[in-house]
């Protein structure tokens, strides 16, 4: 009985596990890239948040396109939306950001989006980013200058990370956005938001979450656990 028992909480385990999986997001907010990622968008949706509290309908949407491999660059072509909504009466998004693996040596943009900053901080708690760009030439990642991106608004262009060797595949994670002349979400007045994959099909390679691989480790446990008491109960009899 008590065997039985051990069976019956082991199978409740990974049934629980595979139900966090099944409600886990498919793709992640990494993505690998190499020439196989030629001319396939990826697109990402953006949250809004400040001071850790979630802004209701402050969000907003990025495409990036890999365009080109030559020598040490990576070309991108980019599109950003704000897509804010009520309650948010205004917005601009300024600026947007993401880490990259290897580091980059260097960065260029043209577009909406025409300034970089490598190496900066981004407000919001979020840290460290390996490189934004900006609506206005500021020493930050906030930018600022009045520009960037109102509601309803689509901006374009194209960016170039530069690598100090060739580098055969690219990881890009930790995907932000940065809000500016906020208004209908009482006193606050900017914040960020973080990006989530949600292309149905990408060029690029997702990178699995960390959740999602605790979980999967978390299950494969689980089984030697229970494949373990069944040999155990087998050869019981034999030894008593």
């Amino acid at each position: 009985m008590k065997f039985s028992y051990q069976i019956a909480g082991a199978f409740a385990g990974l049934a629980a596990a595979a139900g966090l999986l099944a409600a886990t997001p498919a793709l992640a907010d990494a993505v690998i890239f190499d020439a196989n990622s030629l001319n396939q968008p990826i697109t990402l949706t953006y949250d809004g948040f400040s001071n850790g509290t979630t802004i209701d309908g402050l969000t907003a949407s990025t495409t990036f396109t890999l365009t080109g491999i030559s020598g040490n660059n990576y070309t991108f072509d980019y599109s950003v939306t704000n897509t804010s909504s009520a309650p948010i009466t205004g917005s601009r998004v300024s600026s947007f950001a993401f880490n990259t693996d290897p580091t980059i040596s260097s960065a260029s943009s043209t577009g909406a989006f025409n300034y970089t900053t490598l190496n900066s901080t981004y407000p919001n708690g979020i840290g460290s980013v390996d490189v934004c760009f900006k609506d206005a030439q500021t020493g930050s990642c906030a930018g600022g200058g009045s520009g960037g991106l109102t509601q309803g608004q689509t901006g374009t262009g194209s960016f170039t990370l530069t690598f100090s060797q060739p580098v055969s595949a690219l990881t890009l994670s930790d995907f932000f956005v940065r809000y500016q002349s906020i208004s209908g979400a009482g006193n606050i007045t900017s914040a960020s938001g973080s990006g989530t994959l949600t292309s149905t099909s990408t060029g690029g390679t997702q990178v699995p979450e960390p959740g999602m691989l605790g979980l999967m480790a978390g299950g494969l446990v689980a089984v030697g656990l229970l494949r373990r008491r069944r040999a155990t109960a087998r050869f019981a009899p034999a030894m008593a």
